[in-house]
């Protein structure tokens, strides 16, 4: 990872001093670096040692990023990670062109792999994710939204990268088509995981923990699972207060929604829904080589489920 972070730092230079403050600002944040570390750490379970995980993995990472600084723009978002998101900091018009500048430095990048096939899986990851955005803005304050509609919003807009991730370490080892499924399958899988219990934690975190204000999602008019599923187990009256909610984006019942969601079992539903895609990813990988990598995914993936923030 510190090899990652140089390659990042070194890339991120430019001739416009607001691109290096604005990426630095967001990337220096404490995200988790999930996805390069998932790059890396299938390449080792794969036996990859080469230097190309390196650009591969800042790569992902710039990709990421750009989504997330069109994201704040998007949902009006003032926090993420515990202080002001860029566009609070520096504006929509600069958050919006240095996405558009990580973008293409990402593809800049990708070509040093002279791989087309890696050029391929990070174009249609990038245009899956894209898509991925206007669904989810498509489906704003839109109560009707069920399971299905949700779970290809998040696998196109967050488990798409996860995906891309831990194929391209199976690209880079020169693994066979069997091997490089594999390795997708466990990628979106954890990445559908993932965003389901970052659902849940907008209903059952902690702001000092999440780094996020709490009911975001549904302040922004966005019906995530743990509402979806709350709606279909609740009474009419409740039901009705959550659909309200959903179509006018306000939070002034949020406590009340969020005694319905727990006491319909709506969280332990969708808890379970994480489980069962945790444990599809473990069973993607299961009969990898046994090595400190492979156990690391398994981990991580079983670990998941017990997030906090």
């Amino acid at each position: 990872m510190a090899e990652v972070d140089r390659v990042i730092a070194r890339r991120l230079e430019s001739g416009a001093p607001l691109v290096g403050e604005v990426s630095r600002y967001i990337i220096s944040a404490g995200g988790k670096r999930l996805r390069p570390a998932l790059l890396l750490l299938m390449s080792g379970a794969l036996g990859y040692a080469g230097d190309q995980r390196f650009n591969l993995a800042a790569v992902v990472e710039f990709i990421h990023t750009a989504t997330l600084l069109h994201d704040d723009v998007v949902d009006e978002s003032t926090l993420r990670r515990g202080r002001p998101t860029a566009n609070e900091s520096f504006g929509n018009p600069a958050s919006v062109l240095v996405g558009d500048f990580l973008y293409s430095r990402a593809f800049q990048m990708m070509l040093d792999a002279r791989d087309t096939r890696v050029m391929q899986i990070l174009a249609e990851a990038t245009n899956v994710i894209a898509e991925g955005e206007v669904l989810q803005l498509m489906n704003v304050h839109d109560a009707s939204l069920d399971e299905t509609a949700y779970l290809r919003v998040i696998r196109s807009k967050t488990a798409k990268l996860f995906e891309a991730s831990t194929q391209l370490a199976a690209v880079l080892a020169g693994s066979d088509s069997e091997t490089e499924t594999a390795c997708a399958t466990y990628g979106q899988a954890l990445g559908t995981a993932f965003q389901v219990i970052d659902d849940v934690l907008d209903y059952a975190g902690d702001a000092l923990e999440t780094g996020k204000n709490l009911g975001d999602d549904l302040r922004e008019g966005k019906a995530t699972l743990p509402l979806i599923l709350a709606m279909q187990k609740a009474n009419s009256a409740d039901s009705a207060i959550i659909r309200s909610a959903i179509e006018a984006g306000d939070t002034h019942q949020l406590p009340q929604i969020v005694e319905i969601v727990r006491r319909t079992g709506a969280l332990d539903a969708t808890h379970a829904a994480a489980a069962a895609e945790a444990q599809r990813a473990m069973t993607a990988i299961r009969d990898f080589p046994a090595n400190p990598y492979t156990s690391a995914l398994l981990q991580l993936a079983a670990q998941l489920l017990e997030r906090r923030a």
